[in-house]
Formats: structure tokens, C-alpha cells, sequence
């Protein structure tokens, strides 16, 4: 989820670091929690806080807890734990705007093993018949769960058409790709009349070669040998990117 949250804090977000409680701001919410380490990373980057300060991820008293704490980190929208329940949370946000005839929009990124979640489903009816025009939701969508694929342990597909018989406006686009994400973001800022879902398709671990589509490393932290070795295939792309341009 690098380049999604990347595209959302650097391009896409109406959002000031320096303010992160400005009123007419864009919300953005996480709902699949533990993935937070990529949020404060990219947070980290866009100036909520100093870099140093990731190196503090999970430790006793840190605001940066495994699953985000609203009142702890500013420009954090919400505290996210259960699963299923941060579209609720972003439809009713969506609505108030509308409510208020504010501009602002409302983001909210899931898992999809998290749409096994009851509470999901009702939260899409939610969205569809009050045509929360301003609300997006992007799914991580990369097959896995903790026990292994999504479909083996709860079929999702066609998960597409799903959304879109709860009359939702549906775009797929590859997860990793950022001029694809950008148009799908503002393809989604120009629907009108029906909230948006986008299905990032995505590959867990990508980049890592011992990590790449394993489901066993959705919820375990690599060794210091692992660590060192993944840094190193990620730098390495980088240089790779950087000599491209």
C-alpha cells in the first residue's frame, strides 16, 4: 500500500501537516488498523511528525500504536482495531459533510478480508442511499488474510459487481501503478450521485522476494537477517527507479 497512501498524502489529499486539524480538510480513514506502519511512514514523510519517530512504532507511550489512535496522533480521523467497521465510520463522516454543505471529501482505505465483515455491507447500503458522492473507499486488494487467500477462506469475487449492485461506482486499477491511482482519484472526485470504491489490486509484500504474496508474513516481523536483506532489495529498486528518471 506504499504507492497508495504516497499518491493520497502527496497528491491527493486536501490536508496541511502543519494544521492537522484544519476544518475544510479532506478525512482519511483507516480501517484495517495494523497496516498503520505504512500510514505513519507516509505521514512521517508529508511532515506530521519527525522521521525519528517511527523508530518508536508499538513501544510503551508512543502515539504510534499498532493500530492508530485518534486522540494520540494528530491528523489521525479515528482509532481503528475492529475490522469492518471504518466504512460505518466514513459514511457518517460523508454524510455530516453533506449535511453541513462542506467540500470536503472523506477516504477510506480497507482491507479485503475485512469485507467478510457484516457491518461492511451495511455500511455500503448506507453510503448508496444517501448517494455519498463524496466518499471513496479504496480496497486493498491483494488475496491474502492471515489463514491464506480470501478466497478459500471467504470468497469475495466478483467483487466488482458486488459494489456495484449496492449501486456504488467500481474502478479497478493496479495498486502499484501512481498515474493509474491518480486518474482513478479523480475519476472518483467526478462521479456524482454514488460513492466510489476503488479496487487497488496490489501484491503483499511486493518488492521483497521472500515476502512477495506469502500470506504467512501478513502478521509476523521479519528477523534482523530478513530485515537487512529486504531493506537491501528495496534500495535496490529505488536506485533502479532513480537511474530510470
Amino acid at each position: 500500500m506504499a504507492e497508495v497512501f504516497a499518491a493520497l498524502y502527496f497528491a491527493v489529499l486536501r490536508h496541511d501537516p502543519k494544521n492537522p486539524e484544519w476544518a475544510e480538510r479532506d478525512r482519511l480513514l483507516l480501517s484495517a488498523g495494523h497496516i498503520c506502519p505504512v500510514r505513519y511512514s507516509a505521514m512521517a514523510e508529508a511532515g506530521y511528525f519527525p522521521r525519528e519517530e517511527l523508530l518508536t512504532l508499538r513501544k510503551f507511550g508512543t502515539r504510534l500504536q499498532g493500530h492508530p489512535e485518534r486522540t494520540l496522533l494528530p491528523g489521525s480521523e479515528s482509532t481503528s482495531g475492529p475490522l469492518g467497521e471504518g466504512l460505518a465510520q466514513s459514511g457518517g463522516l460523508a454524510l455530516a459533510a453533506k449535511m453541513d454543505r462542506k467540500e470536503w471529501r472523506v477516504y477510506c482505505v480497507v482491507s479485503d478480508a475485512e469485507e467478510q465483515c457484516g457491518l461492511h455491507w451495511e455500511a455500503m447500503l448506507f453510503a448508496a442511499k444517501f448517494q455519498l458522492d463524496n466518499l471513496c473507499c479504496i480496497v486493498d486488494r491483494n488475496f491474502i488474510q492471515i489463514d491464506g487467500s480470501t478466497e478459500t477462506v471467504m470468497p469475495l469475487e466478483p467483487l466488482r459487481a458486488k459494489y456495484e449492485a449496492f449501486n456504488w461506482h467500481a474502478i479497478d486499477c493496479d495498486g502499484h501503478d501512481f498515474v493509474a491511482l491518480l486518474a482513478a482519484f479523480d475519476e472518483a472526485r467526478s462521479t456524482k450521485g454514488k460513492p466510489t470504491v476503488i479496487l487497488a489490486n496490489t501484491m503483499p509484500g511486493k518488492g521483497v522476494a521472500l515476502m512477495e504474496n506469502d500470506f504467512l508474513w501478513h502478521g509476523k516481523p521479519p528477523n534482523r537477517e530478513q530485515a537487512d536483506e529486504a531493506l537491501r532489495e528495496l534500495r535496490d529498486d529505488a536506485a533502479r527507479l532513480q537511474a530510470v528518471r
